[in-house]
């Protein structure tokens, strides 16, 4: 069977699939030129000027307090920025060229697409490495592995299960590390927690943040962040499982130089009250043993509608997320017109296209 009709004079016709879709065009003959597309060139993107400051470059976060209160408002500031861009469609690939390893002992959403999204966006690649992607479960160093990735990338994000295993890429790679996450700290989720903040309110200095729940590395990372950005922060956690007391020190002292301060209570209601944001996070992490016992005593301190009646009456409900609705959190407040738990996941990427610019340029 052939594909080609004859037309009334005996002619071939040409196959309807041949035939121009666009009125007016003629498809030239073989022997003419045919249109070609430019690429590059004068059609070639145009950056805009950003200008930010070199002081960050080539460090890295592995605590919250790496960076001065200073350097931490400018990140995000910058963050503000490539929101900004990245909503009105405009390029901002300033990290052309440059690779982020991405190490995770620890399954994640939010934080690899954030970075691997936002370092996509940024121009630059970045490259998945779970443990079965790495020689650490056959015996490789830490060490040895921070110091062979530092040949072949530009910067080191690594979510761990142990604190000490950051600290150790830090120490030995010769490029940044960011912390992703270890049992210890949260530095780039507070970030955009702070960047989600600064959104809803407009300055940070001042907000009064109550934080309910586990004293885990949210909570560590929070009451650092939020002291240094002058945040009066209040943790309502039973005890036993209160942050550890060196932390709220070393946040304490961060809080008094910025006219913040830090308190820690047993009392989710006196927490709460007047706050302008609520926090939670789930009351049982990845890899906690006393999980029954754990549920037990933090049930009190899920937030619920009486709890956010004791906040002030915009008052916000902030969650990192997974979250377990039911658990830590009535869906009543989750889903309901006060949450921001969205906009934050959103501003893990901002804030991490934010912190990977100024380590880098």
């Amino acid at each position: 069977m052939s594909d080609r009709s004859t037309g009334t004079d005996g002619a071939t016709a040409k196959p309807t699939y041949l035939r121009p879709v666009t009125t007016g065009y003629q498809i030239p003959a073989d022997s003419e030129e045919r249109p070609l597309l430019s690429l590059g060139g004068s059609q070639a993107v145009t950056l805009k000027t950003f200008t930010i400051s070199a002081g960050m470059r080539g460090r890295s976060l592995v605590d919250d307090t790496d960076f001065t209160p200073d350097e931490l408002a400018e990140i995000l500031d910058t963050a503000a920025r490539l929101k900004r861009m990245h909503k009105r469609g405009e390029p901002h690939s300033y990290l052309a060229g440059k690779t982020l390893a991405m190490i995770f002992q620890h399954p994640s959403t939010r934080t690899r697409v954030s970075f691997e999204a936002g370092m996509t966006q940024l121009g630059g690649h970045a490259l998945y490495l779970g443990m079965n992607d790495l020689q650490l479960r056959r015996g490789e160093t830490v060490s040895d592995t921070a110091k062979v990735i530092s040949r072949y990338c530009d910067v080191i994000l690594a979510r761990v299960v142990s604190h000490d295993d950051i600290a150790e890429l830090g120490a030995n790679a010769s490029v940044p590390v960011i912390n992703g996450l270890s049992d210890k700290y949260h530095p780039t989720q507070a970030l955009a927690d702070m960047l989600t903040l600064r959104e809803q309110f407009g300055s940070l200095k001042g907000l009064r943040l109550a934080y309910l729940g586990d004293g885990n590395n949210i909570c560590t990372s929070l009451i650092l962040q939020g002291a240094a950005h002058g945040l009066h922060v209040v943790v309502g956690s039973p005890k036993g499982y209160q942050p550890p007391a060196d932390i709220v020190t070393q946040a304490s002292w961060l809080a008094a130089a910025a006219g913040g301060s830090i308190t820690v209570t047993d009392d989710p209601y006196a927490a709460a009250s007047g706050a302008d944001a609520i926090y939670t996070d789930v009351h049982v992490s990845m890899g906690i043993a006393d999980s029954a016992a754990r549920a037990v005593a933090l049930a009190p301190y899920k937030v619920t509608v009486e709890i956010m009646a004791a906040a002030k009456p915009n008052a916000i409900f902030m969650h990192d997320l997974p979250m377990h609705r039911e658990e830590e959190v009535t869906a009543e407040v989750a889903d309901g017109p006060q949450s921001v738990i969205f906009e934050q996941a959103e501003n893990r990427m901002h804030a991490h296209k934010a912190l990977l610019m100024h380590v880098l340029c």
